[in-house]
């Protein structure tokens, strides 16, 4: 059979129509491109996790996969690579992908102008509800719980140190992990910790992740055996082994991987920021925001509702925002432990939207009256049973004053901005850091606290930690607001005082040329910071023996032996900082080892000697056996 002639050139006569030409066994080729294209989208489905709803962008790249696979297909089952005479073939088969794709393209771009800031300026500015207060001293009861402090023991609330901090803390916890063989197999999970009141109390909670892909192969049955809680106000870090493992995580994989649970629940729900919380019984949860675009298609997000999501079984129930400020679900479960249904990000933006266009879109460009944005940076704030993001006001121009502070509530979204004019946290920084320039210490985030004067009114002020290497808090510090040159520090290194911090501020204040009095009460009780060395500290004491077991690992750039005595079960730790021998000591060594008393499987070791065992040693904890000599 002589080949088909066909003449490309459009020289050859006046129609320049493209000839239709079917390659052999054309149906069967169709079928295998839609085939591919279903498989195409199966697995990007199972990877991308689109939500089935025009308002996520998500879900037009998942249809642009498919059109692109069976384009593809298309042209490669028709050979149109090497038969340039198939190219009309592939665009009329094509001709429908092309049309899908259009419609969604328009689709993506008039959904955008229909909720484009340009037009829907005042709309953004409503997203969120802010209660004004002229003065600080005009602040409503809300505000006065969460910042104004009248006695010391009010500092027992605040948060003396932030989250790269805690996140240290936390890694030194691991060392635990060696009396259940699991040691150097799981790292904190920071991206994921959260700020919550625990018990009335500010902790951060860190979930754990693998340390890498072969420990996930070797763990993954049994999940991870627990997460990490830190207080931020004695900074006491602990890590919590639970009845059972945690096996759905936004660190797992494949069918226990979080959000796939969620989305095959929920497949046509917006999901926003996932947070790890624990309710007053320490049971793990992950909450799952419920967003959705209230502004044309894709414009002003916003949180609806949550997901809660049990980390033992991965069990969802979903709740609206009406039962989350109940504190109470339709199913009859206390929701009242729930801190963060809103995320910072989320509510800074939305504050930012006021600042920005309540006066227009073209005012926040042009003239800029009345434009007002948060400044650089964010921290938390606690009262009763919520958590608040608190950050500072400034102009547009960005300089170094501030108008003003905003005090968003997590759960409810009842947000506070209440007028003062001073420093930005970042200037208030620099000035901390100034007091200590020859230590290169760093200084947190600062928090807003209202120090009760002998007039009745409050003094604003910033309260921070100020952090040395590693991030271990050397000493406190305070920056009047107003005034930031007026700066002090806790006396002594290495020993963060806040009695001897805020004595010596009220110091300061006081020889002011217009001195300001302040007039807290010094005589209640504050927590003392934990050194971290146990969970509960109690005495010293001497144990010795005979090494049975010894066993290493490396936290945070440390290096700790793990010592287990003969006719014990609890293991004593040291870092190799402690003393030169520890790395070579072995099974079968006497050692004595001065401890602190407490009823652990892993008690922290405070001395280190090598050599003959005391005949009579004394005891730990009653774990800890005697050795007969």
């Amino acid at each position: 059979m002589e080949p088909i002639q066909v003449d490309f050139s459009k020289k050859g006569g006046k129609s320049s129509k493209e000839i239709y030409i079917p390659p052999e066994k054309a149906p069967l080729k169709i079928v295998i491109s839609l085939v591919v294209t279903v498989i195409a989208g199966l697995v990007s489905y199972y990877f991308l996790l689109p939500a089935f709803n025009l308002k996520d962008t998500k879900f037009y790249g998942w249809i642009a996969v498919m059109l692109v696979a069976y384009v593809f297909m298309t042209a490669l089952t028709s050979g149109v690579f090497t038969k340039p005479e198939y190219v009309p073939y592939v665009k009329r088969h094509s001709l429908v992908c092309m049309i899908v794709a259009a419609i969604l393209g328009l689709i993506l771009v008039v959904g955008y102008l229909v909720g484009a800031p340009l037009f829907r300026a005042k709309a953004y500015s409503r997203l969120l509800d802010i209660k004004d207060t002229e003065t600080v001293d005009s602040a409503g009861d809300a505000v006065r719980n969460i910042t104004f402090i009248d006695s010391i023991s009010d500092f027992n609330k605040v948060p003396m140190i932030d989250a790269v901090a805690a996140e240290k803390l936390a890694d030194k916890t691991l060392g635990t992990l060696a009396s259940l063989g699991l040691e150097s197999q799981f790292n904190i999970a920071d991206s994921f910790s959260t700020q919550i009141n625990y018990k009335n109390l500010p902790y951060r909670v860190f979930p754990l992740k693998y340390g890498d892909i072969f420990k996930w192969l070797k763990q993954t049955r049994n999940g991870f055996p627990g997460y990490v809680t830190v207080n931020m106000n004695t900074q006491q870090a602990e890590f919590v082994k639970t009845e059972q493992g945690i096996k759905y995580t936004v660190s797992e994989h494949f069918g226990k991987y979080l959000l796939r649970v969620v989305r095959f629940s929920y497949p046509t729900w917006l999901l926003g920021n996932q947070s790890f919380e624990i309710d007053e019984e320490g049971h793990p949860y992950w909450i799952v925001e419920h967003r959705d675009k209230t502004i044309g298609l894709l414009g002003g997000d916003d949180i609806i509702g949550i997901i809660v999501v049990d980390a033992y079984t991965g069990e969802c129930v979903d709740y609206g925002l009406d039962e989350i400020k109940a504190g109470l679900g339709n199913d009859g479960r206390n929701l009242e432990w729930i801190d963060q249904v809103f995320d910072a990000p989320l509510l800074n933006n939305q504050y930012n939207y006021i600042g920005k266009y309540s006066n227009g879109f073209i005012n926040y460009y042009i003239g800029q009256e009345n434009v007002k944005l948060t400044t650089s940076g964010y921290n938390y704030l606690a009262d009763g049973n919520d958590v608040y993001m608190y950050t500072g006001v400034t102009s547009a121009n960005s300089d170094e004053s501030i108008l003003g502070f905003v005090i968003i509530n997590q759960r409810s979204k009842d947000a506070y901005f209440y007028s003062v004019s001073g420093a930005t946290e970042a200037a208030a920084q620099k000035s901390a850091q100034d007091i200590v320039s020859d230590k290169q210490w760093t200084a947190t985030f600062p928090l807003l606290i209202m120090l009760r004067t002998n007039t009745g009114k409050y003094e604003p002020t910033y309260f921070m930690a100020l952090k040395g290497a590693g991030s271990v808090v050397k000493s406190y510090s305070m920056v009047n607001v107003s005034q930031y040159s007026d700066a002090v520090r806790s006396p002594g290194d290495d020993d963060p005082d806040l009695k001897e911090c805020l004595k010596a501020y009220i110091n300061k204040l006081a020889v002011r040329s217009e001195p300001v009095v302040i007039n807290i009460d010094m005589s209640g009780s504050i927590n003392v910071p934990d050194d971290n060395t146990t969970d509960e500290p109690g005495d010293s004491s001497v144990v010795s023996g005979i090494i049975s077991d010894i066993r290493s690992n490396v936290i945070a750039g440390t290096t700790y032996y793990y010592i287990r005595l003969a006719g014990s079960d609890t293991y004593y730790y040291v870092p190799a900082s402690l003393t030169n021998e520890a790395v070579l000591l072995n099974v079968g060594d006497a050692v004595t080892l001065t401890v602190i008393s407490a009823d652990s499987a892993i008690i922290p070791a405070s001395d280190v000697t090598v050599g003959e065992a005391a005949e009579q040693p004394a005891q730990a904890d009653e774990s800890t056996e005697e050795v007969d000599e």
